[in-house]
């Protein structure tokens, strides 16, 4: 059985942004190791059927079986939740009295594994606007651009809606009283049923609180699960013009958030085994903390829902800005569908009137209108279009008083806030900027009223301001929404959308589906519509087309176990930005591309698998194979061609001796500081040599592919390059893929612990003393109120083991990382390594007093200063993790964090510091 825990009597917080973090960012306080609730355990136990010669045991006498366990054993514990779901999740999410009782457990025998407690940050979209009316001017003139984007306008005209498909939300609950929900709640009704899991009041923000579970999963507080359910379930017919992507399906609701706050998973697990046993055919989440790992419980338990054929999609998280290898869980699922986001293919921006002669309204960059009343003539501060530095100096002392006019100047080298000084020093207030090739986008105006419009426009409303036409503009306050084509991001992935792949190189995102400026419903005392943008509204919208599947073809396991590499298969390749030659976006962002529903549910070609797996250069897995079947009633003739996706380098590259890099210069080091995302690519790529690139399959049969992949060449590993792309396998009619990622790298060489001064100005990691300095020196601590040490540290990848020990302060051992206090001229080099237990061992053939601390499968550790930025280990008091007292002394820390793929009993695979000497002063 494997302990995925901290060993505790310490604490941890997090925070963050590459230069430096604040040192009051750090509170030195006891809380829990990043996300994990100290004290609080979810334990698995075996399945009756796993015990010998208990195969008549039913689940809850494996759960009497478990508390006499540790009743016997003296662990002082309270049962905070059951799980009684046979092939799924048998076990008890516990709050212990004392933590260092896990350790008590672990010895346990009929256990499969005990995992702490995570905190699951409370669902956030990335940008919300509550909508007035339905003139309210941030409705896109096209609601249903979402669906023309993926084809289920398509299914929706063959009357594809859903029907007869059970689907579960785990959200915040919903407002099933909007009217485009179905108005009520119950059988007959849009949402048939659900559950409560925790009450209005629950939040993990103020600290953790009793759930108050009813049956009803009402939601007039919150909204985000009531936006959710309309992007899956409203009804059209509604003044906004929306419908949902299924809205002829059923849906559970299982509120598992309060109206504020955050949540914990082993609720989550709860929510999960419910909507199973209540006969859902899909469970969605539009949810998640950063993680990484395809290890977190929520994670295991949704891959096993996946596995029996249930669809399970969740949302891959809004971290894009942090970079690679940063899923959230449970969208680490391994059998789930982690859904990324793309921006929508509609801007809503406003228009303005012309007057005085006849031309189109004109459209500037704006989600509101101008706050401009009347109708007001224009002035030009230069006639020339082609000027490049319109209004950079001040106006001519002949300009008129330009207060009453809507002044046009031309966009180019100063900025636009200098332009509108300048305008405004002549007493004008209300202008507009056109462009000058740069392009159509949002600018940064300032305080001033002032917006962005189209080259043409500008040039149109000059010449007839200096021909003297008599012509005027005016900005209506409703009505003048118009749906802009997005020629800048529509149809792209969204910024904010999480890289992956998973740590342990598994494919995330899956398929990527519309997140960005989506307009759903409501709670009714809090507007009823709304717009928001973010991966929880891909990943519902990926639900709905998952219930147009088993609406289409039956909810049986084998269309459900064939669903993600279906939507995988068929999906639309997605580009990094919108200009000619560059190359597609990477895989680890993009999954296998926008979802093409209408495809995916016609397709008369079954290609699997959906995703080929490389995995790093140290287990490269070159040598791959694919079918091809023929469903169809003629016979097929297909080629097959290969279509990179641009390299992502994960890892900040740093200049050693020349930044130009060829193959015949010195190339850049790599930091181990990730990329913030968009993560540059490269246009180096993997190269592909196929057993057959023609074919013909006849119906019925099913043709075999072999794939040889050779890695990117001429890529500095030490970046961690991302190689992805696409296997298209062509008829004259249809098209399918096989989506590839890998590493062009050994993961075994990426840096875990940050060793820099980059973020706190000393090198990391490093001891915080009782007056809250950093000890460089000999330090004793009674632990007697705020006189203990903490260990702050960074962890710049993910790691599968991290652990801390108490050594003695004359340890014969050299570490991996250097301690400023130990002369390592007199160290001597390890030679043999065995792993200390829980009452002490040995490393290196050094004796250990004792174990501190454990964890286990942590995420990395971003660059920004929000919570996620680094980590402190707080020991506050005189005690080894299994609850022993420390005996008064001198000691250092270990601190050993293993590798990703490296072998945990493999000393040479771990990273290792030793901290300055601690003197354990305790009184007696």
């Amino acid at each position: 059985m494997k302990l995925l825990t901290s060993f505790l009597v310490p604490a941890l917080t997090a925070a963050h942004a590459l230069a430096a973090f604040p040192f009051s960012s750090v509170k030195k306080e006891t809380a829990g190791f990043g996300n994990i609730v100290p004290n609080r355990f979810i334990i698995e136990v075996d399945e009756p059927a796993d015990i010998p010669s208990r195969r008549s045991l039913d689940p809850r006498t494996v759960h009497e079986t478990l508390y006499d366990s540790l009743r016997k054993r003296g662990v002082g514990f309270k049962v905070d939740r059951e799980f009684n779901s046979e092939g799924l999740f048998i076990g008890a999410a516990v709050t212990l009295q004392d933590a260092q009782d896990a350790m008590t457990v672990l010895r346990m025998s009929g256990l499969k594994a005990i995992r702490p407690v995570v905190k699951i940050p409370a669902p956030k979209p990335v940008s919300i606007h509550i909508v007035t009316d339905v003139n309210d001017p941030a409705i896109p003139a096209d609601t249903e651009s979402t669906h023309v984007m993926t084809g289920v306008d398509k299914l929706h005209a063959q009357g594809i809606l859903g029907k007869g498909v059970k689907v579960g939300i785990l959200d915040t609950g919903v407002d099933y009283t909007n009217p485009v929900l179905g108005g009520g709640f119950g059988p007959g009704f849009k949402v048939i049923g659900g559950f409560d899991f925790v009450g209005d009041a629950y939040t993990l923000d103020e600290g953790s609180n009793t759930p108050v579970p009813d049956d009803d999963p009402l939601d007039q507080c919150n909204g985000h699960g009531t936006h959710v359910s309309g992007i899956l379930g409203a009804n059209p017919g509604n003044e906004f013009n929306i419908s949902g992507v299924a809205y002829e399906a059923s849906i559970n609701m299982y509120r598992i958030f309060g109206c504020t706050g955050d949540t914990t998973d082993d609720v989550i697990i709860d929510a999960l085994l419910r909507g199973v046993s209540d006969g859902n055919d899909i469970l969605t989440m539009s949810l998640g903390g950063s993680s990484g790992w395809t290890e977190d419980t929520g994670s295991v338990v949704s891959s096993r829902i996946a596995a029996t054929g249930k669809i399970v999609t969740i949302a891959t998280g809004n971290d894009g800005t942090k970079g690679t290898f940063f899923t959230s869980a449970p969208a680490t699922a391994i059998n789930a569908i982690a859904v990324a986001s793309v921006d929508n293919i509609v801007i809503p921006l406003q228009n303005v009137t012309v007057h005085g002669i006849q031309h189109d309204p004109i459209t500037y960059f704006s989600t509101f209108p101008l706050p401009v009343n009347g109708t007001l003539p224009i002035f030009a501060t230069s006639t020339d279009t082609t000027v490049v530095d319109d209004a950079c100096d001040p106006l001519p002392d002949d300009t008129p008083d330009l207060s009453q006019f809507v002044v046009i100047v031309r966009r180019g080298t100063c900025t636009f806030v200098q332009k509108l000084t300048n305008v405004a020093a002549k007493g004008g207030n209300i202008s507009l900027i056109y462009d000058d090739g740069a392009g159509f986008e949002a600018i940064d105006v300032g305080n001033f009223t002032s917006s962005l419009i189209q080259g043409d426009d500008g040039v149109f409303l000059v010449s007839e301001f200096a021909s003297g036409a008599n012509i005027s503009l005016s900005f209506p306050q409703v009505g003048g929404s118009t749906g802009f084509p997005d020629s800048t991001t529509g149809g792209l992935v969204s910024s904010f959308s999480s890289y992956g792949p998973s740590n342990d190189m598994f494919f995330k995102p899956a398929v990527a589906a519309p997140g960005g400026n989506i307009l759903s419903t409501f709670p009714v005392p809090l507007g009823s519509f709304a717009l928001e943008s973010g991966t929880s509204m891909a990943t519902p919208f990926m639900a709905g087309v998952s219930a147009l599947l088993f609406g289409l073809k039956g909810t049986s396991p084998e269309v459900g176990l064939g669903a993600r590499t279906l939507f995988e298969t068929t999906a639309q390749r997605i580009s990094s930005n919108v200009t000619d030659g560059v190359p597609l976006q990477s895989v680890a962002v993009q999954g296998a591309g926008l979802v093409n529903a209408f495809n995916a549910l016609t397709a008369e070609t079954i290609v699997s698998p959906g995703e080929l797996l490389l995995n790093d250069t140290a287990h490269f897995n070159g040598t791959q194979k694919f079918t091809v079947k023929n469903n169809g009633t003629a016979a097929k003739k297909f080629t097959v061609s290969h279509i990179p996706a641009g390299t992502a380098l994960s890892l900040q590259p740093v200049c050693i001796t020349l930044c130009e890099v060829s193959m015949t210069q010195k190339w850049p080091q790599g930091t181990p500081f990730p990329e913030d995302g968009p993560v540059p690519l490269s246009t180096q790529f993997a190269t592909v040599k196929f057993s057959e690139t023609s074919f013909t399959v006849h119906p019925g049969q099913t043709q075999e592919i072999t794939a040889h992949f050779t890695p990117p060449t001429g890529l500095d590993p030490s970046v961690l390059p991302i190689f992805s792309g696409f296997i298209e396998i062509a008829s004259t009619t249809e098209s399918y893929q096989v989506t590839y990622l890998g590493l062009a790298a050994s993961l075994i060489n990426a840096q875990v612990v940050d060793t820099s001064d980059v973020f706190f100005g000393v090198d990391l990691p490093v001891i915080i003393d009782a007056s809250g300095n950093f000890q460089n020196t000999t330090t004793n601590y009674t632990f007697v109120g705020a006189d203990f040490p903490s260990l702050l540290l960074r962890l710049t990848f993910g790691t599968p083991e991290l652990r801390i020990d108490l050594v003695d302060a004359d340890i014969n051992f050299k570490p991996t990382i250097p301690t400023r206090d130990i002369d390592t001229r007199h160290v001597f080099e390890r030679e043999t390594f065995s792993f200390p237990q829980a009452s002490g061992g040995s490393f290196a053939q050094v004796k250990i007093a004792g174990p501190l601390f454990e964890a286990d499968f942590l995420p990395r550790n971003s660059d920004v200063d929000d919570g996620t930025g680094f980590e402190e280990v707080t020991f506050s008091g005189a005690f080894f993790s299994n609850g022993t007292t420390i005996p008064n002394g001198s000691y250092r820390f270990l601190l050993r964090a293993l590798k990703v793929t490296g072998d945990p009993v493999n000393e040479a695979d771990f990273e290792s510091w030793l901290s300055p000497i601690i003197g354990v002063d305790s009184p007696a």
